[in-house]
């Protein structure tokens, strides 16, 4: 049977991206979902790290001959000590919508200058192999919260994200260059290159 890469997640926004940087690697790649697995996962971790090898290895011990990978990102943001950070997708509440999730951060750092709105996106993606091996990587992109909300390209907190050197939010980039410059468009190529010597290891 050919070997796939599973991606643990449900976000088609998440898939499309992922597509995009891992589409030539030879493999299929699909999601969780599409691979049939419908589990809620526990997301316990301590850091981005922890948490998508802990979704990773849920989805491994049901599909072991597949490459499973798995994600875990958010937002830190200094001014309020780094939050949401790893409550990102949970914060004010997992069925909040991130219009209000957006409204909640800008309020809340109403009044705050430019200087001290410094804040990034993290993104770790963890593999877990069928070997039992796992890899983790980590990458980020350095920005500042915005004063309000713009851009429709993006999802979750794009709308508020600046990206200064580019004069604009990442929702306001188009896909491409989001990409090139987001927080999982590196760490994906980062475990590109990490399945492209994996993969080739294997064939020696």
């Amino acid at each position: 049977m050919k070997r796939r890469i599973v991606f643990a997640t449900g976000n088609e926004n998440k898939m499309k991206e992922i597509h995009m940087i891992l589409s030539d690697l030879g493999m299929d790649i699909v999601s969780m979902k599409q691979a049939g697995v419908d589990i809620d996962i526990v997301e316990d971790g301590m850091s981005f790290e922890e948490n998508a090898e802990i979704k990773a290895r849920a989805v491994s011990r049901i599909l072991t001959n597949d490459i499973v990978l798995a994600d875990d990102s958010g937002l830190e943001i200094d001014y309020l000590d780094k939050a949401p950070g790893i409550y990102s997708a949970r914060f004010a509440g997992e069925d909040t919508s991130y219009d209000i999730k957006n409204r909640i951060l800008l309020d809340r750092l109403e009044g705050v200058p430019d200087e001290k709105r410094t804040a990034r996106f993290v993104c770790a993606v963890a593999a877990v192999f069928p070997d039992g091996t796992t890899s983790v990587v980590r990458e980020t992109i350095e920005g500042r919260i915005a004063h309000e909300i713009s851009g429709e390209n993006g999802f979750g907190y794009d709308p508020i994200f600046y990206v200064p050197e580019y004069g604009c939010t990442t929702a306001e980039m188009d896909p491409e260059q989001k990409n090139l410059l987001s927080h999982r468009g590196k760490a994906l190529r980062a475990m590109r290159i990490l399945l492209e010597e994996k993969l080739r290891g294997e064939e020696l």
